[in-house]
């Protein structure tokens, strides 16, 4: 595997796109363990190597109605709690991948959360980090799941301009990563 510690001595950047799921936490620690820690063991003397940890959280919609489908008024407050759970849950994600790479003190991580696509956020955060890589978790939906919702690494495998490895979890669809 190609080394991430870029010529110079300088680091280079490893994008880990983290959510919710176990599945990207797994991805988080097999990029910790076998790009970023492989990098920093052929070149001890370099510069640490950054990971980007980037969180996609959901917008909330402009469409809002006044009224939901059970017959209850949304008011500012009720939509405000809403947009405080997701900021919470999105602080959540972010702290547990934070704590997973505490096991690797030599690495140097920064966060991004964004609102909006995840789609969109991981590609434009890819390229703002000027990443060299990006590491995402496959959730391992069927076809008929990613045809109806789209597969967000397909998507970052065909718009982002560096290399994009898509992890899956041990046992999933029989098969070890």
């Amino acid at each position: 595997m190609e080394s991430i510690t870029g010529g110079g001595g300088s680091p280079r950047r490893v994008v880990v796109a983290v959510d919710e799921s176990e599945e990207s936490m797994h991805a988080l620690s097999w990029c910790l363990s076998n790009v970023v820690s492989a990098a920093a063991a052929k070149s001890p003397a370099a510069s640490p190597p950054a990971v980007v940890l980037v969180h996609a959280r959901p917008a909330r919609p402009l469409y809002y109605p006044v009224i939901d489908g059970a017959g209850y008024v949304l008011t500012q407050e009720v939509m405000d709690s809403m947009d405080q759970y997701m900021a919470t849950a999105a602080d959540t994600v972010v702290a547990k991948a934070r704590d997973i790479c505490t096991a690797f003190p030599n690495v140097k991580v920064e966060t991004r959360v964004e609102k909006g696509d995840p789609r969109e956020v991981i590609c434009g955060a890819v390229e703002k980090a000027g990443a060299d890589m990006v590491v995402m978790g496959s959730h391992g939906y069927g076809f008929l799941q990613r045809t109806l919702l789209g597969s967000v690494s397909n998507h970052c495998v065909q718009h982002c301009k560096c290399p994009v490895v898509v992890v899956k979890r041990p046992g999933s669809n029989g098969k070890a990563s």
